[in-house]
């Protein structure tokens, strides 16, 4: 998958190559798959000259992007059951490495403490304080930096 978030407008846009859609998230509402319109092939295969959509979704002030890989969603219980991914992905406005960390917490339990796949997590969370003006955000207090906190918050686990 390839991911531009720009300043403006408040948007994502994402190239699919193969990856599982990322999550929407906003505080109090029920996570969203951003699936794609028409996926393309993954990166890399000799398959001639692939051909990859963009699809554009809005990333506004306070919302989340839940990037994983598929050892999370295909991580099973004892039952046989895949890990709900779509169910869990509650978030509650805390902070993106928080965030993680109690999906980190769930999808183990879940699994009985053992993924028998690499699995892997990235949140980032578009600021509240942005406001949208002209073709770049401006922060009340500062003007945002694309490298620091201001712009934005990330959080990254790695599962295993």
């Amino acid at each position: 998958m390839l991911l531009e978030i720009p300043d403006h407008p408040a948007a994502a846009r994402i190239a699919y190559c193969g990856h599982p859609p990322p999550l929407l998230l906003r505080p109090g509402h029920t996570a969203a798959a951003l699936s794609p319109r028409l996926p393309g092939p993954p990166l890399g295969l000799d398959i001639g000259t692939p051909c990859y959509d963009v699809d554009t979704f809005d990333f506004g002030a306070g919302d989340l992007l839940l990037l994983y890989t598929d050892g999370v969603i295909e991580a099973r219980n004892t039952r046989g059951e895949f890990y709900p991914l779509l169910e869990r992905a509650a978030w509650k406005g805390e902070r993106p490495e928080d965030f993680l960390e109690r999906l980190r917490t769930d999808l183990l339990a879940h699994a009985g403490g053992r993924l028998d796949d690499d699995a892997a997590m990235i949140a980032i969370e578009r600021p509240a304080g942005v406001i949208q003006q002209g073709h770049g955000n401006l922060r009340r207090d500062r003007p945002a930096n694309l490298f620091s906190p201001a712009a934005g918050r990330v959080g990254a686990r790695r599962l295993r």
